[in-house]
């Protein structure tokens, strides 16, 4: 008789399931904590926009499907990016559309580039639908678009590039990333990840929703989950050439984005105070994580996301589970490729001075 893991197809038989981060209640029940903090996940510590909370009050006959096509959420967002609604694919997170691309374009035995440090569920995405994982090396703790090229087979159906990276915040710049697409040949789907693009405050940072014209095998992915706040609602969006959304929406489950999560987006996307506060509490919360690391002699890998990859020169794994027994979670980084590092969102003020608090802590006592 064959086993369970006989049965189970060759790709899926070599995936490890992803690992979030820890809960708080977990944590608290666990450790006997009153209230820890979670600095693991890359959430919003302000939480979602008041107009969405206000729109997702307002919504009425919960025992009634949402709307399959979620046609005022892609309307909004079209509008916003300006482009059409038929260039809108919409998902239970991003995360969903990540895996309508690899669903609708990746066979077995083809292959998916991606870099060294990059975000687990693009390995995941491929090897479910038996697709070869193409893996560069990173340069500079990021991608390194020349290596992507140079790994590119008559094989490769799809290139994954976070931008910017997670978990390491690095990024990509305009001309690189033109030069890239320009060069990618026809019979490759290049993925631009996008999800913490609203946290961005370069000036050179592309925002390449705008090149989806001209390039039809561009898709670009963003989500709700980071700057608007919406990580436990699951929404986030794809935008692409036409052609191209109609194949993701063909694998595309019925009624993939629950009714709540459709009206706390559209609201969420009308909140330009929040998002700028989002970011400002943001920026100031890196500035001074990056000048603490630097009075405690820590590297870290700079970042323009919301988070922060911090270097303690050794195996970090005890100073993790250290922090987490005094009431702060972060995130070990060790199945990126990052053993010595830990990942830390940047939180409020309040939550990033008890981190410190905590950090000094554990340095000096364990």
């Amino acid at each position: 008789m064959a086993t369970i893991e006989e049965l189970a197809t060759p790709g899926v038989r070599q995936i490890t399931p992803y690992q979030p981060g820890r809960p708080a209640e977990e944590v608290a029940a666990e450790f006997g904590i009153e209230r820890p903090i979670k600095l693991a996940s890359n959430e919003n510590p302000l939480g979602p926009s008041p107009l969405a909370l206000v729109a997702m009050q307002q919504v009425g006959n919960l025992a009634r499907y949402p709307d399959g096509n979620g046609m005022a959420l892609k309307t909004r967002l079209a509008q916003r990016h300006d482009v059409e609604v038929s260039c809108v694919t919409l998902g239970n997170g991003s995360n969903d559309i990540l895996e309508f691309v690899t669903r609708a374009f990746v066979n077995p035995g083809n292959e998916v580039i991606f870099s060294q440090h990059a975000f687990a569920v693009y390995p995941l995405a491929t090897l479910a639908v038996g697709g070869t994982p193409v893996v560069t090396p990173a340069k500079d703790w990021g991608n390194d678009l020349d290596a992507m090229l140079a790994a590119i087979t008559d094989r490769t159906r799809v290139i994954f590039i976070a931008n910017p990276n997670n978990p390491t915040g690095t990024w990509v710049g305009r001309q690189a990333l033109e030069t890239f697409l320009d060069a990618v040949p026809e019979h490759v789907i290049t993925v631009i990840d996008e999800a913490y693009a609203e946290y961005v405050e370069q000036p050179e940072y592309p925002d390449c929703t705008q090149w989806i014209d001209r390039y039809d095998r561009l898709l670009v992915t963003r989500t709700f989950s980071k700057i608007y706040g919406l990580a436990g609602l699951r929404i986030g969006y794809g935008l692409s050439s036409p052609a191209l959304a109609d194949f993701l929406n063909r694998v595309r489950q019925p009624f993939n984005c629950n009714s709540l999560a459709l009206v706390a987006a559209e609201a969420a996307l009308k909140d330009n105070t929040h998002v700028e506060t989002s970011r400002r509490v943001n920026r100031e919360g890196m500035a001074l994580i990056e000048e603490a690391c630097h009075q405690r002699n820590l590297g870290f890998i700079p970042s323009v996301g919301n988070f922060i990859t911090i270097d303690f020169g050794r195996p970090a794994d005890d100073l993790f589970q250290a922090m987490m027994r005094h009431g702060i979670i972060v995130r070990p980084v060790a199945n990126y490729g990052l053993p010595n590092h830990l990942r830390v969102t940047i939180g409020s003020a309040g939550e990033n001075a008890r981190f410190l608090h905590v950090l000094d802590q554990v340095l000096n006592h364990g």
